[in-house]
């Protein structure tokens, strides 16, 4: 085969992002150059490596062997440039990805506890829905992953092998309003006095999730606003422009003006919090990170 190291670059990019379009934004191509690539690996290939679909594009089995080898020589170039350049890197690297809720919570005080523990490893964080991290987990662009889930908890995704996941804690979804006005002094909320609520949700696509309005609410939500970030979402509850939806374990960081409803009229909604990387022996590295992330939980 006949195989360019930007290429492989391209089908770890286009496996993390799911598209060709934000696979091209994120390498800084345009989406013809990043479609020739792909093009360029498949002739090289022999096989087809992407397959097409209305919610986005994905890796046929061919795809996702070729990808198991294009991280490995994707590390080694990056290792031979460190020893070119001299760069010796005197820590361990763990790069850990994030569902949109986790950090506040979660990553303070598991940065806390391995820096007392593991002093000699350097953690990178990203953001990012289960979805898209699952995909950065098998790209190789994270190592360790915090994802989140629904009952019944199925597989995080349909590809094999499957990665490795452990259970850190599982937490209810409630509502977050402001602590004056319609819901003051109250501690929950019937699921049919949500139905007309000014919702604050994060943007959904076809390959993302809605978050932020509760699941199965009757009717149609009225969204008010979108935002990605937490705390922007928090601080307009607070402000009296809408409510959302938060993870319970989210109570000690709320902003003043900011209170927690448990929603009754339906069913209880939990959220499983876990930890994932891909099958095989870890990293001692990587086994210190999951550590300090499922014993601060």
């Amino acid at each position: 085969m006949d195989i360019s190291s930007t290429g492989l670059r391209v089908l770890r990019q286009i496996a993390e992002s799911g598209s060709f379009t934000a696979a091209a934004t994120r390498l800084g191509y345009t989406q013809s150059a990043v479609s020739r690539q792909a093009a360029s690996l498949e002739r090289g290939a022999g096989t087809a490596l992407f397959e097409r679909r209305s919610d986005g594009v994905r890796l046929t089995p061919a795809g996702l062997t070729l990808l198991r080898h294009a991280r490995t020589i994707l590390d080694c170039l990056t290792a031979a440039e460190r020893d070119l350049t001299g760069a010796v890197s005197r820590t361990e690297l763990v790069r850990l990805g994030l569902f949109l809720s986790a950090g506040a919570a979660l990553l303070p005080p598991s940065l806390a506890r391995l820096a007392a523990t593991d002093p000699q490893i350097t953690v990178t964080t990203t953001e990012g829905t289960t979805p898209s991290l699952v995909r950065a987990l098998r790209a190789g662009s994270i190592d360790l992953a915090v994802l989140t889930t629904r009952p019944p908890h199925r597989p995080l995704d349909g590809e094999s092998p499957r990665l490795h996941v452990e259970t850190v804690a599982d937490t209810e979804l409630v509502v977050a309003v402001p602590s004056t006005g319609e819901f003051a002094g109250r501690t929950a909320v019937h699921v049919d006095e949500l139905v007309d609520a000014p919702w604050i949700a994060t943007p959904a696509s076809n390959a993302e999730p809605l978050l932020g309005v509760w699941p199965g609410l009757p009717g149609r939500p009225d969204i008010v606003h979108c935002a990605r970030d937490w705390l922007t979402k928090l601080q307009l509850v607070a402000g009296g422009f809408g409510v959302t939806t938060v993870p319970s374990r989210l109570s000690p960081v709320l902003p003043p003006g900011v209170s927690l409803l448990h929603v009754e009229g339906a069913p209880p909604e939990i959220r499983r919090v876990l930890v994932a990387r891909l099958p095989g022996r870890p990293t001692p590295a990587i086994t210190a990170v999951t550590r300090a992330i499922t014993s601060t939980a």
